[in-house]
């Protein structure tokens, strides 16, 4: 029996992705969780599910965070963003984009994640903790905790980070970041190393 995970906020939406999916796989076992926490301890008991089906805009995640995050977890899961994309692909493994798609300005795409690369050896440490508590979808205020800092002082962080990187929305910085492996330096209040990215 195919399994799938539906990661949608809104029950109405779940219900309809739900109703479409049976249409296709009359005996699909279906299962649902309304945030990336929900998901991912779905995730954690049960060990078949052939697809997750995933609305970006969710209460514990922006844009591609909870992506990332799912990815993070579980790398074999195939993950389909939802749209009104049909085809079947996904199911095997494979990637699946819209028939119209075009990648456009690849090369400057490579620029740009390089030219992050670059900008990451002018962030503090204590910058590139906040940075990689962003990537991880967590919130300003989750992070303020996480970091036992003032929400405020997390803000401000973010701010300087997206201008030490030139991104123009934390969307973006997660997605750049996305691309990149770098190391995270441990609170040490005796050391100043940056981390370098690799």
């Amino acid at each position: 029996m195919i399994s799938f995970l539906i990661i949608d906020d809104h029950p109405l939406f779940r219900e309809a992705l739900g109703n479409a999916v049976r249409l296709a796989h009359p005996d699909a076992r279906i299962l649902e969780a309304m945030s990336i926490k929900g998901a991912l301890n779905i995730l954690a008991s049960e060990q078949d599910i052939d697809l997750a089906l995933l609305d970006l805009f969710l209460p514990d995640a922006t844009g591609f965070s909870g992506f990332l995050r799912l990815r993070e977890t579980c790398p074999r899961l195939p993950v389909a963003i939802v749209s009104s994309e049909e085809d079947q692909r996904v199911l095997s493994g494979s990637i699946s984009v819209p028939k119209n798609f075009v990648v456009k300005n690849e090369k400057n795409g490579a620029d740009v994640t390089q030219a992050v690369r670059a900008r990451l050896r002018e962030l503090t440490p204590q910058q590139l903790r906040v940075l990689d508590l962003v990537r991880r979808g967590l919130q300003n205020k989750q992070i303020a905790v996480e970091l036992k800092l003032a929400e405020s002082t997390v803000k401000a962080h973010v701010t300087e980070i997206l201008r030490k990187l030139k991104l123009f929305s934390r969307n973006k910085a997660v997605i750049e970041i996305g691309k990149i492996n770098f190391t995270v330096p441990k609170p040490d209040p005796t050391k100043h190393d940056r981390a370098k990215p690799t």
